[in-house]
């Protein structure tokens, strides 16, 4: 097995993409958004850090975190915050799709083993990934306007006038226009 290296940098802040076991659309469920919800509540309760960016899509979320200035512990936010979801969605899972090895590693089949996490090293890396984050919706064809998707930041963006109305728009032909 890989011995996956992680940047730790205290206080610092990351890009994460966390998926769902096998890309599994359980987030088209109201119940499982509202367990992630909560879970995140949670979690930013007994262990804060700041959301600076976030989009939800049917079997992913990418989100941008800012941790504490002594505090470098992403890892475990995430697998508590996964934790809380599964166990809050176990009705969800189709049992029959998990290899006995899940089972037996005491998996429940929501989520991906891992994450991926991206250390952000200036603000034009901060300002790259918000975007991509913010045109998730419109790059999988869930929406035309990053402003119709309910799940995200953007609204908050969009009041703060770091983005036009317009912006990442899907045009007829597929293309996708980045505003004025």
């Amino acid at each position: 097995m890989p011995n996956y290296r992680r940047s730790r940098v205290p206080g610092g802040s990351y890009f994460f993409t966390v998926v769902t076991h096998g890309r599994r659309p359980y987030f088209e469920s109201e119940s499982a958004r509202l367990a992630l919800f909560a879970a995140l509540r949670e979690i930013r309760h007994s262990h804060p850090f700041r959301i600076d960016a976030w989009v939800l899509l049917p079997d992913h979320i990418h989100t941008i975190w800012t941790l504490p200035a002594n505090d470098s512990d992403f890892s475990q936010r995430w697998a508590r915050i996964k934790r809380i979801t599964s166990n809050s969605c176990r009705q969800l899972v189709d049992r029959e799709s998990m290899s006995s090895q899940q089972i037996a590693n005491g998996e429940n089949g929501f989520w991906q083993r891992r994450f991926w996490e991206h250390q952000i090293r200036d603000e034009a890396d901060f300002a790259a990934h918000t975007d991509y984050i913010h045109r998730n919706p419109v790059k999988h064809g869930l929406v035309e306007r990053p402003m119709d998707w309910p799940y995200s930041s953007f609204q908050r963006y969009l009041a703060k006038r770091v983005y036009p109305a317009d912006w990442a728009t899907a045009a007829p032909n597929g293309s996708v226009s980045f505003g004025e």
